[in-house]
């Protein structure tokens, strides 16, 4: 995971997030490369992002906080909260390397 992010950047994450509805759903399927690829992709541009566990993914011994932890872990994010089924997510923007001759 990323360096564990302040509880005043908490505080502001779930500010900006809280009217927001889920832009990302994990389904039966659970934790797939597509879903990995598409927390990547919204982190990379908006640096929040938040995700509704559908209850048809928690099956078993699944819980809301371990398919939390499992994304912040694949995704090199920090985990801002739990709440429920739904969770946020939250990682600085990576700089990207270019080499200009």
């Amino acid at each position: 995971m990323s360096k564990p992010i302040t509880s005043r950047m908490k505080r502001h994450v779930k500010h900006v997030l809280k009217d927001e509805n889920p832009t990302i759903w994990v389904g039966k399927e659970g934790l797939t490369l597509q879903l990995a690829a598409e927390v990547e992709k919204q982190l990379q541009k908006n640096k929040m992002v938040k995700i509704r566990i559908l209850p048809a993914a928690l099956v078993g011994d699944n819980t809301a906080q371990l398919i939390a932890t499992q994304v912040a872990q694949q995704t090199c994010s920090s985990l801002v909260e739990v709440r429920g089924h739904v969770f946020i997510l939250f990682r600085k923007r990576r700089q990207t390397t270019s080499t200009i001759s």
